[in-house]
């Protein structure tokens, strides 16, 4: 067991990143290829000071991490940037660099995946087994991971209470996958319509995305995880998929590390975008843990399938998506319907003065000029051939290597 937190002393982020090639701009699996030249031998995990770099399912996405828990927002962008300076560094010999957002717009997934092939492998290759890992929901995500601390049951009610209630809204601050095989699919958050479904074969471990409605430590093991385990034994006939690893809802309680992690969250173009609003995130969720704007016991009373409402919505059309549910807006203090949009800029008022200078900045991008998949929509401005397409993604890998918002030139 690790070192136990209390809420919101520490925070724990993980960013995940393609890797594609300069010509073809095709994904390109090489992550083990990477990961050789930064260690001298093949390895799945690096330590770069602050920052660690690891593999994940497929060959071509590359996870950068907090090397451990960090109470340091403020410098964290910037740490992250330069990990990303170092890794294109690394690539740029191999004709291959990273890619921001949250999926790759004309990757055809049944023929360019490839599963990571070295340790661990033989998890990855039952859940291949399982799911048939080449679909876009597991071949082509790449998300934001936040993890955030609780000390004890205590903490974990009101921790869980307010993640629960904010997941709905993600969406609307964050969405950044509107187009798959190279065509615009109508919703702004692609990467979650695919994450609702993507395990349709053992529903108990994706569940309806927002958690159940449980606040203890004994009711998580017997509402969400007894059920995972108790189905999923006659496909780990070996007995060696974790149950933490197994529960995919939106956002998971990790009690081997006392910590929520909360999965909703795409990869914007630049690490600035990301802790933007990894912090504007903990700031509302800090608001809900507080009661500053609603009681616990109204925040409990949510029900998953109200909530998933809510959220299926916003993941089809983003901070535009008009929310008339008067109950639900009242949690954050607002009387009166109002798009996600507004929902977020009103809750950024709240908590402005605590988040620093440069992520408010990020953060007024967004407020500005749309999620980034409403900006790479508009930079696209009705040409959806690959040329243009690629040619505004191209754009998004400078603003990554730059570490600078992507605004479309009107």
């Amino acid at each position: 067991m690790s070192k136990k937190y209390h809420l919101f002393e520490v925070y724990g982020i993980e960013l995940e990143y393609m890797l594609v090639n300069t010509n073809s701009f095709k994904v390109a699996p090489i992550v083990d290829v990477l990961l050789t030249k930064k260690n001298g031998k093949i390895t799945s995990d690096i330590e770069n000071g602050s920052i660690a770099w690891s593999n994940e399912l497929v060959g071509h996405v590359v996870e950068i991490k907090t090397n451990g828990p960090t109470n340091d927002l403020n410098n964290l962008a910037e740490a992250f940037h330069q990990n990303i300076i170092e890794i294109n560094g690394l690539l740029k010999p191999l004709n291959t660099k990273l890619l921001p957002t949250a999926s790759h717009p004309t990757m055809n997934p049944l023929k360019d995946t490839q599963l990571w092939k070295h340790s661990y492998s033989e998890v990855y290759e039952l859940y291949n087994r399982i799911f048939d890992c080449k679909g876009h929901g597991w071949s082509n995500v790449q998300s934001t991971h936040i993890n955030l601390p609780f000390y004890d049951d205590k903490e974990f009610e009101k921790l869980h209470a307010a993640i629960r209630i904010i997941l709905p809204l993600i969406p609307g601050l964050c969405a950044s996958s509107p187009i798959l095989d190279g065509k615009i699919t109508g919703f702004k958050d692609t990467r979650l319509e695919y994450y609702k479904t993507n395990q349709k074969e053992i529903p108990e471990m994706t569940g309806l995305v927002i958690p159940e409605r449980v606040f203890t430590k004994a009711d998580y093991y017997a509402t969400i995880f007894e059920p995972i385990k108790q189905v999923i034994k006659k496909y780990d006939t070996n007995n060696i998929l974790d149950h933490h690893f197994l529960n995919s809802r939106g956002a998971i309680a990790r009690f081997d590390r006392n910590a929520i992690e909360i999965r909703l969250v795409d990869i914007q173009e630049c690490p600035k975008a990301d802790i933007a609003i990894c912090a504007l995130i903990i700031e509302v969720l800090k608001l809900l843990a507080n009661e500053d704007t609603t009681s616990l016991k109204k925040q409990k009373k949510w029900l998953k399938q109200d909530l998933f409402s809510i959220l299926n919505a916003v993941i089809k059309d983003g901070e535009a998506y008009n929310i008339s549910n008067l109950d639900y807006l009242e949690l954050f203090g607002i009387k009166q319907a109002s798009n996600v949009k507004n929902v977020w800029q009103q809750l950024y008022i709240l908590v402005k003065d605590h988040i620093s200078k440069d992520y408010q900045n990020a953060l007024e991008v967004i407020f500005n000029h749309g999620t980034l998949s409403t900006r790479i929509v508009n930079a696209l401005n009705h040409d959806v051939s690959v040329k243009n397409i690629e040619l505004v993604y191209k754009q998004l890998a400078t603003c990554l290597e730059e570490n600078k918002m992507f605004i479309p030139i009107s």
